[in-house]
């Protein structure tokens, strides 16, 4: 009975006390704020580093030919391999050997030490030329169609007394500039602007150039 008797006074207070509550909500104890959870920090994204741009590295259309001589593979491929390698001849090489473009490295090493010697001489005795011929190997140099090719150029240089080197690009620097200072001193040039005066002498002066050269040659 006591213990019944002490559960309903437990109860009877509580009732009393929520009562209490009902009629007067401000005495009802306030609720404590509840800790808000860290907030995880936000890390900026990291923006992807932009690689490294390699230096722009011109190739010239002579160093592209000259690579492509000794190596036999594609302009497209030979001016690749020069590009990756900075222009470096030697590095480019082997950039195509390594990729399996290279044919063979036809290097300036492969020396052209054989060849023939031949002459021509006028009938009058008043022209004389002494000319060598070239070749890479004994065998080429003592065939007789090489031997014959000698001695027509010996007689074609003999036929152009304006011949005074093999290629264009072989004319004397001190030609060049005589026969540049006639022209631009012609008549007929007179009273022309200055840009059109250059383009009509560099014409006149590589016609001029083409019949010092013995490869322009026409053949006679």
């Amino acid at each position: 009975e006591g213990l019944e008797k002490r559960d309903a006074d437990f109860a009877g207070g509580v009732e009393k006390e929520l009562e209490k509550y009902r009629s007067d909500p401000a005495a009802a104890p306030a609720e404590e704020p509840k800790a808000e959870a860290p907030k995880a920090e936000m890390k900026p994204k990291e923006e992807p580093k932009a690689e490294s741009d390699k230096p722009a590295v011109v190739i010239s259309a002579l160093e592209v030919k000259e690579l492509r001589a000794r190596c036999g593979a594609g302009i497209a491929d030979t001016k690749k391999a020069l590009v990756e390698s900075g222009g470096d001849m030697e590095k480019a090489m082997e950039w195509l050997k390594k990729k399996g473009m290279a044919k063979a490295d036809k290097k300036a090493g492969n020396l052209s030490a054989e060849g023939a010697i031949a002459t021509y001489v006028h009938f009058n005795n008043k022209i004389g030329v002494l000319v060598e011929v070239n070749s890479e190997t004994d065998f080429v140099a003592i065939n007789a169609i090489f031997k014959e090719f000698a001695s027509d150029v010996a007689m074609q240089i003999a036929a152009n007394p304006t011949v005074v080197c093999i290629s264009t690009s072989e004319v004397p620097a001190d030609a060049i500039a005589k026969e540049r200072e006639i022209e631009m001193a012609k008549e007929d040039l007179e009273g022309k602007p200055d840009a059109v005066k250059a383009k009509i002498v560099e014409g006149r002066l590589k016609k001029k150039y083409e019949e010092m050269a013995l490869l322009t040659q026409k053949w006679i």
